[in-house]
């Protein structure tokens, strides 16, 4: 894309950009079925005229807006060149990218099409890849560091994206079992109330995690790595007394760990091992008076060596669009009302009940 900020018939502080879709490359995969993608765009600089002919886009505004349209063309094309398609989540957030890399909310390093085309598992016809820029930095932190905390809300991908690294550790054979592991206790209930056998009591607690398993491998081949302990999905409760070697552990919904069961958890970890721990702190469900684990141990553990948080937020929720506002508007309302998760901050049976359903 060219840009001509001197043109006579452009006011001042104005430009124009023009750029040529390459012809192996048909202008609905760049503009979108009904020009979604394009729509996508103008929304995002309402202040800016976007033509289209032929192959020829132009861009005419000020000059701030246009070398950002130009910025997202290019890495547009970056993208499709890589045989990936462009969706208007993609677009949307590569728009996003890069105005928080110009606002000084990020520092720039990882370009949009880097982190749209960072596959990290082929699975059945799809891929696993991050898609916004805290999730690629939480993906590169799990290569890189032994014990990796993911925390952030609902939505923001921190199990999924740990779990589909578990997976391609074990395929490459970096690792040679996968353990998945939950605390027991979520929205007020334990084990002991719930009918049926232990396995029974146990197994809705754990079933997010076998719906991702479900995702990520051939489901005919997951009873049979289970059976041989290649694969191992638990309560945390069963961890204890353990030394680990050789294994890519998770611990999910980790909000709900008392300090003890977190360094019960951590002291598990063997040689060649991997730990990836995940929790939203602001949806905690123990009862009234227990402290959470994965609250206290961000105190404990920032800045040890090989231990690294990885603080993903709203701007990260890849569910509905809405899931985002949802989270927003929760912080909102406690930060307003001196609250937690829109309930009492106190703790005692007051502070659990506040918290039920």
């Amino acid at each position: 894309m060219t840009q001509t900020p001197s043109a006579h018939t452009l006011a001042q502080g104005q430009a124009r950009a023009q750029f040529t879709v390459p012809a192996q490359h048909p202008m609905v995969t760049v503009l979108g079925s009904g020009d979604s993608l394009l729509r996508v765009i103008e929304k995002a600089f309402p202040a800016a005229d976007i033509h289209v002919r032929g192959n020829e886009i132009s861009a005419v505004g000020d000059t701030h807006d246009v070398a950002l349209i130009q910025r997202v063309f290019d890495e547009m094309m970056l993208v499709l060149r890589t045989g990936q398609p462009m969706t208007e989540d993609a677009v949307e957030r590569s728009i996003a990218m890069l105005k928080a890399s110009e606002n000084g909310e990020s520092d720039g390093r990882e370009t949009p099409a880097e982190v749209l085309t960072q596959n990290i598992l082929s699975s059945r016809g799809r891929t696993i890849r991050p898609k916004t820029l805290n999730q690629k930095r939480y993906v590169d932190a799990i290569d890189k560091h032994t014990i990796v905390f993911g925390i952030g809300p609902a939505g923001t991908g921190k199990t999924y994206l740990a779990m589909a690294k578990a997976v391609q550790a074990l395929q490459s054979k970096q690792v040679n079992r996968i353990i998945l592991t939950r605390p027991a206790v979520e929205a007020g209930e334990r084990l002991g109330f719930l009918p049926g056998t232990l396995y029974e009591k146990i197994d809705p607690y754990l079933r997010p995690l076998y719906d991702a398993l479900h995702d990520m491998l051939d489901p005919d081949s997951i009873p049979r790595l289970m059976a041989a302990g290649t694969i191992e999905v638990a309560p945390l409760a069963y961890m204890r007394g353990r030394t680990l070697n050789d294994a890519f552990i998770i611990l999910d919904e980790a909000q709900n760990t008392s300090p003890e069961q977190m360094k019960m958890f951590l002291t598990r970890l063997g040689f060649e091992s991997k730990i990836v721990i995940t929790g939203d702190v602001t949806q905690v469900d123990l009862p009234g008076g227990t402290k959470s684990g994965l609250r206290q141990v961000q105190d404990i553990l920032e800045g040890v060596e090989d231990v690294h948080f990885s603080r993903l937020s709203s701007q990260d929720v890849v569910r509905h669009k809405l899931v985002g506002r949802i989270v927003d508007a929760y912080e909102q309302y406690d930060s307003l009302n001196g609250t937690e998760n829109g309930g009492h901050k106190g703790h005692g049976k007051h502070g659990a009940k506040a918290k039920g359903k």
